[in-house]
C-alpha cells in the first residue's frame, strides 16, 4: 500500500512542478523530457530484467546444488543460533537461514551480481512460510531491510569509479564509508527491531554483533596498512577469488553426495528465468516513476529547498552538492552512479563535494528498488513497515555520510 502512494505520489508532483515550469517559466520542452523519460526508462528496466536473466540462472542453479546436496541445510543449522533471534518466526535449521546468509554475505563483500538471485532465493523460500501470501512477515521485513542498509564491507565499485575520475587516493573514502554503512544498517535493524519487539541484548545477538564488529576491525586495520595502490586491486581479487570458491565449494558437496550436478544446476536455472521475467512489471513501474519524478526538476527544486534551509540556519551548506546522490539513492542505483560521477566530474574527484558524495553513494542501498524487485518477486502487495523502516536505514545512513565526511574529508 506505501509503495502504491509513493508510485502515485511521483507522477502527482511531477505534473505539478511541469505545469508550474510550462506556466511561469514557459518551458515548452518540460512535458516532452518527461514523456521521453517514460520510453527510455521502461526500455533500461527490460534491460535489467534481460541482464538479470543469466545471472539468476547463474545463480540459482549454483544454490539448487547447495540444496539437493544438504549443504544449504548444512549452513542454515550453523547459524542458526546467530540469526534466530533476528528472525524468530523462522522454524531452526531452515535452509532459508543459508539463502539469507550467502546473500548478506554477497552484499558485504560487495557481490551485487550474486547477492540479487541469492536474495531472491530467500524470498521465494520466505514466501513458503508465509501464511498470507499478500503480506509481508515479520522475516521478509528484517532481510529486507538487511538488505537495504546496504551493509557493505568492501565498496569496490566507488573506489574503482574515483580511480576512473583521477582520484589521487581513490581509497580514501574507504573508512567513512565502512563507518556509514555500519550506522544505516544498526538503524535499520533497530527499526525493524522495536516494531516487532524483538530484544537485540541476548548472548547470541551479542555474539553476533562481537564478532561482526571483530572482523571489520580487522578488515579497517588491513585496509590502513596496505600500500593505497594495492587495495583495489587485492580487494577486486579476493572478492572474485571468494565467489569462485564458493560455485567450487557447491559443485564439491554435490560430487560428495553423488547427486546429478548438472540436472539440479539445470532445474535450478529454470527458477532463475522465470523469476527474471515475473520481477519485469515492477521494475517498469517504478523505474517510469522515478524516471518522471527526475525529469521533471523535482529532485533539483528538493536540494535547492533543503540548501536554503540550512543556509537560514547558519549551517555550512558545502554538502548539498552532494544530496542529488542521497536522494536518488533510494531509488535508483544506477541514478545515484550518474549523479555521484557527475558529482566528481562537476567538484574535482577529491574535494568535499566529491568525496561525500561517494561516501553517501556507499551509506545504503537502494530501497524502493529492492523493495519492488524483492516483494514483486513474490507477489507481495502488502508491505506493512518495511518502506518506513528502509527509509530509517537510508536516512540514518546519510546524516551519517555527511557528519563522517565534515570528520574525514573538511
Amino acid at each position: 500500500m506505501v509503495l502504491n502512494y509513493i508510485w502515485i505520489a511521483f507522477f502527482v508532483i511531477a505534473f505539478i512542478v511541469a505545469l508550474a515550469k510550462l506556466i511561469w517559466w514557459g518551458d515548452t520542452q518540460i512535458f516532452t523530457e518527461i514523456m521521453n523519460s517514460t520510453f527510455s526508462s521502461s526500455k533500461t528496466a527490460f534491460e535489467i530484467s534481460l541482464g538479470l536473466t543469466g545471472i539468476l540462472s547463474l545463480w540459482l542453479g549454483v544454490m539448487k546444488i547447495g540444496e539437493n546436496s544438504g549443504l544449504i541445510h548444512a549452513l542454515s543449522r550453523f547459524l542458526s543460533p546467530a540469526l534466530c533471534k533476528l528472525f524468530p518466526g523462522i522454524p531452526k535449521g531452515h535452509p532459508v537461514m543459508g539463502s539469507m546468509f550467502m546473500n548478506i554475505a554477497a552484499n558485504m563483500l560487495g557481490l551485487d551480481n550474486a547477492a540479487t538471485p541469492m536474495g531472491l532465493k530467500a524470498m521465494k523460500e520466505l514466501q513458503e512460510l508465509n501464511p498470507k501470501k499478500d503480506t509481508a512477515t515479520d522475516a521478509m521485513i528484517m532481510f529486507l531491510v538487511m538488505n537495504t542498509s546496504g551493509l557493505m564491507l568492501i565498496p569496490i565499485s566507488i573506489m574503482v569509479y574515483r580511480a576512473q575520475m583521477g582520484a589521487a587516493q581513490p581509497t580514501d573514502v574507504f573508512i567513512p564509508i565502512l563507518l556509514t554503512t555500519v550506522t544505516s544498517t544498526l538503524a535499520g535493524v533497530t527499526a525493524v527491531s522495536i516494531s516487532q519487539r524483538i530484544n537485540l541484548f541476548t548472548r547470541g545477538a551479542l555474539l553476533f554483533m562481537t564478532g561482526l564488529s571483530l572482523f571489520i576491525g580487522g578488515m579497517i586495520y588491513l585496509f590502513i596498512v596496505l600500500p593505497k595502490e594495492e587495495v583495489n586491486t587485492i580487494s577486486t581479487l579476493s572478492a572474485n577469488i571468494i565467489l569462485f570458491s564458493v560455485i567450487l565449494c557447491f559443485i564439491t558437496s554435490g560430487l560428495r553426495k553423488k547427486i546429478n550436478v548438472y540436472d539440479a544446476f539445470i532445474d535450478g536455472a529454470k527458477e532463475g528465468f522465470t523469476t527474471a521475467i515475473r520481477i519485469i512489471p515492477y521494475l517498469v513501474a517504478f523505474l517510469v516513476g522515478i524516471a518522471v519524478f527526475r525529469a521533471s526538476g523535482a529532485m533539483d527544486i528538493i536540494v535547492d529547498g533543503i540548501a536554503v534551509f540550512f543556509g537560514c540556519m547558519g549551517v555550512d551548506t558545502s554538502f548539498t552538492g552532494a544530496l542529488p546522490t542521497g536522494l536518488m539513492k533510494s531509488l535508483s542505483g544506477s541514478a545515484a552512479n550518474g549523479l555521484m560521477i557527475d558529482a566528481m566530474a562537476e567538484h574535482g574527484a577529491d574535494s568535499f563535494v566529491g568525496r561525500t558524495s561517494s561516501v553517501i553513494r556507499g551509506a545504503s542501498d537502494t530501497t524502493f528498488y529492492i523493495l519492488a524487485v524483492y516483494f514483486g518477486s513474490v507477489g507481495i502487495t502488502k508491505t506493512r513497515n518495511a518502506v518506513t523502516c528502509g527509509l530509517v536505514a537510508d536516512f540514518s545512513g546519510i546524516v551519517a555520510a555527511i557528519l563522517f565526511s565534515y570528520i574525514f574529508f573538511f
